[in-house]
């Protein structure tokens, strides 16, 4: 098979999108991610193509292990999120949907800090129309603020590069550390995709705004890519350790609250994130293969979420927790698939979830953070609480509303469907998985410690949310709106905007008064004079005029004698 790069046929299937419609478009969109995913197959690792501009050396495509497993999963997750979205006929969903699943297969196999910005923008842009697409003033005022948190991080990665050339002299991609100034600059612009705690806001404000398929596309890409970036940048950076203990920690309470359950999945996102941060973090090669592959797993199973919610909102226009309920009558498939999604996040054994996050669990172990350990622990258990039960139930078994409901689209149940059988057969069959993780690593998750430790955690953690349930202890599912970190730039910030506005506009109303009061003075006084009825403007008589000019010769006369 010829050799090209893996974002060519997306980049050539939306141009083709652009300009197609009905099953013409559909089977284009289809054989993107099937041409780049079998090309994929026999790329070879070592591979790479460089190129050299003046005294820089570029290499837009290179293959390795590390890059391989995120252009799998990558490929798999374009496929579903494009089958998902065929029963639209909405041509910018399409192609921004196609281009922000080929510039993220783009930025995993980006060899150099410059084609990795080039795909970085490509990726913060494109999947910004994929908000703005629902097309109302809440999803263009979100999509506004989605897109300065990605201009942020192209920023940022742009300046630390630069830097980082200066400092070595080279733009390769590879480890970089946090030795220099330019890598922190990086760091973050990597750690804005990644989620970081209060640079998280864009996850939590945009996704819920998307459209039904938009998210799902949203769910597989940014962060993924984000979180490749930091594992080739930055492995063993300790400071990852505790950074993705709190990302992991503190999206549950949060969780438990929210009524938009599309929402509770941004949130939960992040929770998932804070267990690749924490594994990148410890560094070692069980850590790292735990890390790529909960991210591997994580594009399936809350994709299979953000689908399963997706279609409840396709086909009742609602996704708040207080307006659904006892759909699994009128939508049996999509909940038993949206079951499947919600046991793999919560990792119970036998299904994809439980083989990437015991990984992580036993690598904290194994380096002695075994207080990093327990915190990893209450938030797998809050993922059961608030992913793992909160979603199914409230969407499909709480208080019946009667909502008038159908089974969703074809196309959608089957790329459900695919998500699902892939995360069972992952958890059934771990070495599909493991075969292609970049690190030597080997690691059984199905041994009586980590499997009875997983089933005592998931038994005590649902126990204690039937406590919350029975005893009226557990947060009402009430229409709300809550702002977390984002508040101080949705209303802090506006706040003292207006604030500062109002001193503005007042202080130039006192100086507005005192020139027009001063400049009303100054003409009552010169009207005065100069007025029609003024001093000067009066008829003075011969002999005053003659009295007046001899009076200035006479002083002209004195002052030149002096």
């Amino acid at each position: 098979m010829p050799d090209f790069h893996p974002f060519l046929p997306f980049l050539v299937a939306a141009i083709l999108a652009a300009f197609t419609k009905g099953k013409v478009r559909s089977a284009i969109m289809l054989l993107a991610p099937v041409v780049g995913g079998l090309h994929l197959l026999g790329a070879e690792t070592g591979t790479m193509v460089e190129y050299q501009l003046m005294e820089l050396t570029l290499m837009p495509y290179r293959v390795d292990e590390l890059s391989l497993i995120f252009g799998y999963i990558f490929h798999i997750g374009a496929f579903i999120a494009v089958l998902y979205s065929l029963h639209l006929k909405d041509t910018l969903q399409h192609v921004s949907g196609l281009l922000y699943a080929g510039s993220a297969v783009g930025a995993v196999f980006a060899g150099d800090l410059f084609t990795l910005f080039i795909f970085w923008e490509i990726l913060g842009l494109s999947s910004a129309f994929l908000v703005w697409a629902s097309r109302d003033e809440t999803s263009v005022a979100t999509g506004i603020r989605y897109l300065v948190f990605q201009v942020l991080s192209g920023v940022l990665l742009m300046a630390g590069a630069l830097w980082y050339w200066l400092d070595t002299g080279s733009l390769i991609f590879n480890e970089i550390g946090l030795d220099a100034a330019g890598a922190w600059l990086i760091f973050f612009a990597f750690g804005i995709k990644c989620g970081f705690p209060f640079l998280h806001n864009w996850i939590t404000d945009g996704y819920p705004a998307s459209t039904a398929t938009g998210t799902v596309f949203l769910c597989c890409f940014t962060t993924k890519a984000a979180v490749y970036a930091m594992a080739r940048g930055f492995p063993g950076t300790e400071l990852l350790i505790y950074i993705g203990a709190f990302m992991a920690c503190y999206p549950i309470f949060f969780a438990v609250i929210e009524n938009d359950l599309r929402r509770v999945l941004a949130y939960s996102m992040i929770n998932q994130l804070g267990f690749m941060v924490c594994g990148i973090g410890v560094g070692t090669a069980l850590a790292l293969n735990g890390a790529t592959g909960h991210a591997f797993n994580d594009v399936l199973f809350k994709g299979l979420l953000f689908m399963s919610m997706g279609a409840v909102l396709y086909v009742t226009g609602r996704t708040k927790a207080s307006e659904l309920g006892g759909l699994y009558k009128k939508m049996p498939i999509t909940a038993s698939l949206c079951i499947v999604g919600a046991l793999t996040i919560s990792a119970f054994p036998l299904v994809a979830g439980f083989i990437s996050k015991s990984m992580v669990m036993s690598a904290l172990i194994e380096e002695g953070h075994s207080i990093i350990w327990m915190f990893m622990l209450f938030a797998s258990a809050g993922v059961l609480e608030h992913a793992g039960i909160k979603i199914p139930y409230f969407a499909f078994f709480a208080h019946d509303q009667n909502i008038p409901a159908r089974e969703a689209p074809t196309n959608m149940l089957l790329a459900m469907g695919i998500a699902a059988v892939l995360c069972v057969a992952i958890g059934v069959f771990p070495s599909i998985l493991y075969n292609i993780l970049p690190y030597d690593a080997p690691y059984s998750p199905y041994d009586m410690t980590h499997v009875l430790t997983q089933l005592q955690l998931l038994a005590f953690a649902t126990l204690g949310v039937v406590f919350l349930h029975r005893s009226g202890r557990y947060p009402a599912e009430v229409p709300s709106t809550n702002l977390d970190a984002e508040w101080f730039y949705r209303r802090l910030f506006p706040r003292i905007y207006q604030s500062i506005k109002r001193l503005l506009t007042r202080i130039s109303d006192f100086i507005g008064n005192w020139l027009r009061h001063w400049s009303t003075g100054l003409m009552t006084g010169l009207n005065r004079t100069h007025g029609p009825e003024g001093t000067l403007a009066r008829t003075w008589p011969t002999g005053s005029m003659v009295l007046w000019v001899a009076v200035l010769l006479a002083v002209y006369l004195v002052a030149d004698f002096l």
